[in-house]
């Protein structure tokens, strides 16, 4: 017991030492960020009126925006599902692959999408395809490695008795593994779809495509209330792909 409460004392001292290590690099400062509300409330009053005058070329945007982040995200699930077998170490019999792919699947996911679609700018150009190609390598590392954690948590007495009886592995993955697979992986690439969106929305910060574009246009020219539109078309569009993507997964329960 003692030994028990002493490894809590433990764990809570090195959280608390992490967080002192951590605070100084954060320059926190909030005589700053109080010394800042005026300016913001005054930004707050400029925007009101919003400008409804670009309302189109804003939904059209929107509009990219959304297949930047839903033909990414296809893409992506498409890749990610043969990875992801290679990434679960009750598919894969050979550890330096295992091994190997999932460091892959790491690297992928520790780069952030916007970063992606900065080099991706820099290689195909300007425009909503350096943005897909952002989200949909950034995403395969996070779905393939989610798809091979489902797989490893799995259910495989079938599985192994259809691999006694002379079944290749190939036809027993088809046939037993991804029927039970499919609900889970579908809602997966939901959540990713939804995270998506959300995430493509600032792409054009970069010359990404996107609504991201517009936004990032009329800040540099500080028109707020032209901002404003842009941000409650924002908020709309993520509020419906959320409720969209929350029946679509109860419906798969």
């Amino acid at each position: 017991m003692k030994r028990s409460k002493f490894k809590k004392w433990g764990w809570l001292l090195g959280i608390l030492a992490f967080y002192a290590i951590l605070w100084p690099y954060a320059k926190i400062d909030f005589i700053q960020f109080f010394n800042g509300l005026p300016t913001m409330f005054n930004w707050l009053m400029r925007s009101w009126p919003p400008d409804l005058s670009e309302v189109p070329i804003f939904l059209e945007r929107a509009v990219e925006t959304v297949a930047i982040a839903t033909i990414g995200t296809t893409f992506a699930a498409i890749i990610a599902l043969p990875i992801a077998f290679l990434a679960a170490s009750n598919m894969n019999p050979h550890k330096q692959v295992y091994h190997f792919v999932r460091m892959i699947l790491n690297s992928l996911r520790g780069v952030d999408s916007f970063v992606f679609a900065l080099i991706f700018v820099a290689a195909v150009g300007l425009g909503p395809f350096a943005g897909l190609l952002g989200v949909a390598v950034h995403t395969i590392g996070s779905m393939a490695k989610m798809f091979a954690e489902w797989i490893e948590n799995a259910e495989m007495e079938s599985f192994e008795a259809l691999e006694t009886s002379g079944c290749s592995r190939l036809k027993v993955i088809i046939y037993a593994l991804l029927p039970d697979a499919w609900p889970s992986f579908t809602s997966i690439a939901l959540y990713f779809w939804e995270f998506n969106v959300r995430a493509s929305t600032v792409l054009g910060v970069v010359g990404a495509g996107g609504i991201g574009q517009e936004l990032k246009n009329s800040m540099d020219l500080l028109d707020f209330s032209r901002l404003l539109t842009i941000l409650v078309i924002i908020s709309i569009m993520v509020m419906i792909i959320d409720r969209v993507s929350v029946n679509l997964q109860r419906r798969l329960q």
